[in-house]
């Protein structure tokens, strides 16, 4: 029998270790040990399903899951962003930890860490302070690392300066 929409929600039902690990998502591993599950679960998260297009504004959102397209000028103050595979975000967006599946096309910070999947594209412009790339994944355009203190660590071509020999 179908739940009705306006039924109460049910009761939850205690996790075990195997639903645990088959719903962790690869990117919470790495928020470290100041998230915890429930924190996660308390963030206001915002996923653009399949099939779906938005354009425009997101606001207010802590975590952005793009299954389908997003275009947007700019968006921030987001801490997670995870773009799926078949997921499309076009614009600017700048948040503390990204998951790249799918393709993202224009200008992405990620003031902590960028994870670019086997099947993730990466167009355009990526700052961010740690990255990892799976094999197949793809970059193409301009990768800026950031310092410590969150912006661009300069670049200092690397010279080695000429052999004196001593007689």
């Amino acid at each position: 029998m179908a739940r009705s929409p306006f039924a109460p929600p049910l009761p939850a039902t205690p996790a075990t270790p195997a639903t645990q690990a088959a719903s962790a998502s690869p990117l919470r591993a790495n928020l470290g040990a100041g998230s915890s599950p429930a924190a996660e679960g308390a963030r206001r998260t915002l996923v653009v399903g399949r099939g779906i297009s938005v354009q425009g504004t997101v606001q207010d959102a802590e975590r952005l899951v793009v299954e389908g397209t997003v275009e947007a000028n700019m968006i921030n103050g987001l801490a997670e962003l995870s773009i799926t595979h078949g997921g499309m975000f076009k614009g600017e967006v700048e948040v503390e930890e990204a998951e790249v599946a799918g393709t993202i096309d224009g200008t992405l910070v990620a003031r902590q860490s960028l994870i670019v999947r086997a099947s993730g594209r990466v167009l355009g412009t990526a700052r961010c302070r740690r990255l990892q790339v799976e094999d197949g994944g793809q970059i193409t355009g301009r990768i800026e690392m950031l310092n410590e203190a969150g912006s661009p660590s300069p670049f200092t071509p690397v010279s080695a300066p000429a052999a004196k020999i001593e007689e």
